[in-house]
């Protein structure tokens, strides 16, 4: 009898280098025994034997099953998946081709639980933003029903790139500082901490983008399960919402479409909103959480409403958010702002002491696969989303603004703009006074060092002679 010991729940690597060598040893399935030996480290290099030589070749379809199914939660698995290795190796080349078999019925269907669960994780995942030693992490709790973080780990980083964070499970749980993944023990909802301000804006959001009139309870029930509601903060207002569904339906049957006269009227804020306080731009921020006058919102993941003092006297303006700002909530995180603060360093101006914003609030792009890529926001979604920039300007009263790009000088001067025309001169408006410079996603694009090099330093010359209007 062989005994195999897996360093953890999820070894493929493991498990595929020891079914190679079982199976070359013509140690049929029988004849093994699969246990786990959790590793403190999951990267430390594994004991093991060297691979014994020989042929070994087996269908790919077989080996991306394994590398699947091997997350189910299921003790069986890796005999059930080596035993589908060792018919494959013995001459069964099309094994998964027979559906109707027991042992190929079986394995499929670990493959679509963990592919189920996998999906769940990657919608139901909610960041809480923390502060730890005056820098920011963000930390997210989750319950996954398979051993799926390992695998998922590499998604959140590509997709959570810049930003500091920490999923959290009960069997293991991932971390990201900006340069290296490191993946840990389990933890417990405990060590999430609240936060009511985030949560009350999910569940401001989710009632914004909720259609009545497309309810279906036991979709909602299945595509969300309950067991996920309670680490979903928009989940406190679905029984709401699925109690008022037939209100909420006829009224939009009765509404007639959004004519772009509707669409130009401002919305109703709030009594304090329009006061100069924090409240009051707090109020403003909550009232665009659930904006809905363009189409804009019906595919972005949330409003990215601006942030910084409201004391601040100099305000940056750019087009809209990107992708890693639409996850986050937050403008400027992806690489323009990257950029952007890096500009900032060099021009003597700190990041805290500026309010950033952006002309539109809703992340506009197209799907390319498993991407989405930006897509300029139009006249009509700057004029509209126009009324949210003139509150905050209207609150904070910038004694300087710099507009990045040609959105932003549209949506503020309420003209086309040409950049290399008038950038780096002083504009009057409203009792300040504005810049026009390039965005800095145009530096992204360059296609050659020099230029960009050449461009950034123009931005920075841009940035510190506005910066020196605020001394006169």
């Amino acid at each position: 009898m062989q005994s195999i010991v897996l360093r953890h729940e999820a070894d493929f690597e493991g498990w595929r280098h020891a079914a190679r060598r079982l199976a070359l040893g013509r140690v049929s399935p029988d004849q093994t025994v699969w246990s786990v030996a959790e590793s403190r480290d999951l990267f430390a290099d594994a004991e093991s034997t060297p691979p014994q030589a020989g042929t070994f070749s087996v269908p790919r379809a077989l080996v991306d099953l394994a590398e699947t199914a091997i997350q189910a939660r299921d003790p069986e698995r890796f005999a059930l998946l080596y035993g589908l290795i060792w018919r494959a190796h013995r001459g069964e080349k099309h094994v998964l081709e027979d559906e109707a078999d027991p042992l190929v019925q079986r394995v499929a269907r670990l493959g679509q639980a963990v592919r189920r669960d996998t999906h769940k994780m990657r919608a139901f995942v909610r960041f809480r933003e923390v502060n730890e030693d005056g820098a920011t992490r963000y930390v997210a709790w989750f319950e996954p029903e398979h051993y799926i973080v390992e695998a998922n780990a590499p998604f959140f980083v590509r997709r959570f790139a810049t930003m500091t964070w920490s999923i959290l499970t009960p069997y293991r749980s991932a971390h990201w500082d900006g340069e290296t993944l490191r993946l840990g023990a389990g933890a417990q909802p405990s060590d999430v901490p609240d936060d009511d301000a985030l949560e009350a804006y999910w569940r401001a959001y989710f009632s914004s983008i909720f259609n009545p009139a497309r309810l279906k309870v036991s979709a909602m029930t299945s595509e969300m399960p309950k067991k996920y509601w309670r680490n979903l903060p928009e989940a406190a207002v679905i029984p709401e919402l699925i109690r008022q569904s037939r209100e909420r339906t006829q009224t939009m049957i009765d509404s007639p479409v959004i004519s772009p006269e509707r669409a130009a009227r401002p919305p109703t804020l709030p009594a304090t909103a329009g006061s100069n306080s924090a409240d009051g731009l707090s109020e403003v921020a909550s009232a665009a959480a659930v904006c809905t006058r363009c189409d804009l919102y019906r595919h972005a993941t949330q409003t990215v409403f601006g942030e910084g003092p409201l004391d601040a006297r100099l305000m940056l303006v750019g087009e809209q958010p990107g992708d890693q700002e639409d996850l986050a909530g937050r403008p400027f995180v992806g690489p323009a702002g990257q950029m952007l603060d890096r500009a900032l360093v060099q021009a003597g101006i700190t990041r805290n002491e500026v309010y950033v914003t952006n002309a539109v609030k809703h992340f506009k792009f197209e799907p390319r696969g498993k991407r989405r890529i930006h897509a300029t926001p139009d006249r009509t979604e700057i004029q509209v989303c126009r009324f949210w920039l003139d509150q905050e300007r209207a609150l904070v009263r910038p004694a300087v603004t710099i507009l990045l790009g040609a959105s932003a000088a549209r949506a503020v001067l309420g003209r086309a703009v040409t950049i290399s025309r008038e950038r780096g001169k002083p504009i009057p408006l409203e009792g300040g006074q504005v810049m026009v410079t390039t965005h800095p996603s145009y530096l992204l694009r360059l296609p050659d060092e020099e230029s960009k090099e050449r461009e950034f330093a123009a931005m920075v010359a841009d940035l510190r002679t506005a910066h020196g209007w605020l001394a006169k």
